[in-house]
């Protein structure tokens, strides 16, 4: 199950939160290829990182998860969020250069169709790059924060996963080594305890970043999927029945009308 949109943006507004973020941006930068002029999406809830990076990106777009919610983004600018199922993003073949995926593939229902999806939407080269919960963290096993729900993954899962979905790993990179305590005096000593974590406890990182590149050259068994989604309408007109058409004005208005 998805973590709302709103219990997201509430966690990012907290002090722990806060230092998460610092956390996973340092290591972003990282892996992260600086692309000049490159097309950026975000996929899951991306926004807090998407502000670090989008200066040098020719456009930015951050999609949310239907199942998660949206939220209004950048602030005080023109909106450029959309709702969108993970697995039918609503992008032509190779439409971006760069994609990054955080608080999205552990909440995916089938997580190799949504890296085959971001893949079809990466252009020739295009890089994604994932943030997922490690699964031998801390942060993983306790719930109060985003980390601690959906799927945790290990290095040797993301990478078999990548592989199937037609992607090459590259460069990994850990983040939130330090406990996610709500204790104001452990919240002081984070910067050093990511510090030392990131030299002698990497294993016990919170987060597992890894990029990868989008593989070209590998023959791909064609099969037409049909979706699995039901579109329901929204606020969508009803006819009235036939017990209802009683009233000549009714009659008037449904002459030459299909039933």
């Amino acid at each position: 199950m998805h973590t709302d949109v709103v219990d997201l943006r509430q966690f990012y507004h907290t002090r722990l939160g806060a230092l998460a973020q610092q956390s996973i941006t340092m290591a972003l930068s990282s892996v992260w290829t600086s692309l000049p002029a490159e097309r950026l999406m975000g996929l899951g809830y991306a926004v807090p990182y998407l502000d670090r990076f989008r200066a040098d990106a020719e456009r930015t777009i951050a999609f949310m998860p239907a199942a998660q919610g949206a939220v209004n983004w950048p602030v005080q600018e023109p909106s450029a969020t959309a709702l969108v199922f993970d697995e039918e993003l609503p992008l032509a073949d190779a439409a971006i250069d760069r994609a990054l995926m955080i608080h999205a593939l552990e909440y995916a229902e089938n997580p190799r169709e949504t890296l085959m999806e971001a893949w079809r939407v990466l252009a020739p080269g295009g890089r994604l790059v994932i943030a997922v919960p490690n699964r031998r963290g801390v942060w993983a096993r306790l719930d109060h924060t985003p980390f601690g729900s959906g799927t945790p993954y290990s290095r040797n899962q993301l990478t078999g996963l990548l592989r199937e979905a037609n992607f090459t790993p590259g460069a990994f990179a850990e983040a939130l080594l330090f406990p996610p305590s709500k204790r104001k005096t452990a919240q002081g000593m984070a910067s050093t305890l990511e510090r030392l974590g990131r030299r002698y406890w990497p294993f016990l990182a919170g987060v597992v970043i890894v990029e990868a590149q989008k593989r070209l050259y590998q023959g791909l068994p064609v099969a037409e999927r049909a979706s699995r989604r039901v579109f329901v309408p929204v606020l969508a007109p009803q006819g009235a029945s036939r017990a209802t058409r009683s009233s000549e004005p009714i009659r008037e208005l449904t002459t030459g009308l299909s039933v």
